[in-house]
């Protein structure tokens, strides 16, 4: 776990929380939010196939705030057109936190926008490249920040793709709201220091 960051959030993803209810009202949140703040918004999505935006786009007024989204579902999309490190992703798999970071940045870089959203994991139904299903990370990230978020969530397929919308949704109303206690700061890499 890197410095200033939380456990990876856990939970099942069939209570009321991940309903489709919630979701509509996190992204009416985020997007009232982004355009109280003059911000847009670009997303990566790996494992949510299109998901984060297609629940924003479902919000009236949507296309004031959100740019675009690119599905980097294959590994190697990540790199050619987000620029996520090739080497780091050899290395790693695409389920890890700096890549989730790095497609953030890509994306947001890509598209022009303010903040750059970033969902990569494993939906399951089992592993893959060695990780359970319901690992996921996260990243949001802006010009005065950036954060990310490993989740652990169980449940099936769908399940799992709803929760991370949710949570991505959530991390980035918490980090254009700047709750401190809700959000996890990370330093990006080249400012962090070796342990």
């Amino acid at each position: 776990m890197q410095a200033g960051e939380r456990p990876a959030a856990t939970g099942p993803v069939g209570d009321q929380r991940f309903g489709e209810d919630h979701c509509e009202r996190s992204a009416s949140d985020l997007l009232r939010v982004a355009e109280g703040h003059a911000v847009t918004l670009a997303i990566a999505e790996s494992l949510t196939g299109g998901q984060v935006s297609s629940t924003l786009v479902g919000v009236p007024g949507a296309s004031r705030v959100l740019l675009g989204a690119v599905v980097a579902y294959a590994t190697r999309i990540k790199a050619q057109v987000l620029g996520v490190d090739a080497a780091h992703l050899e290395r790693t798999g695409p389920v890890d936190r700096d890549v989730a970071l790095q497609m953030a940045r890509g994306v947001r870089r890509l598209l022009g926008a303010d903040l750059g959203l970033a969902t990569t994991g494993v939906a399951g139904p089992g592993p893959a490249d060695g990780h359970p299903a319901g690992t996921v990370h996260i990243a949001v990230v802006a010009p005065w920040g950036e954060v990310h978020r490993e989740l652990r969530l169980s449940g099936d397929r769908s399940q799992i793709r709803c929760g991370t919308v949710l949570n991505v949704i959530e991390l980035a109303v918490g980090l254009l709201s700047k709750e401190a206690d809700d959000v996890n700061l990370v330093a990006p890499q080249y400012l962090q220091t070796a342990d």
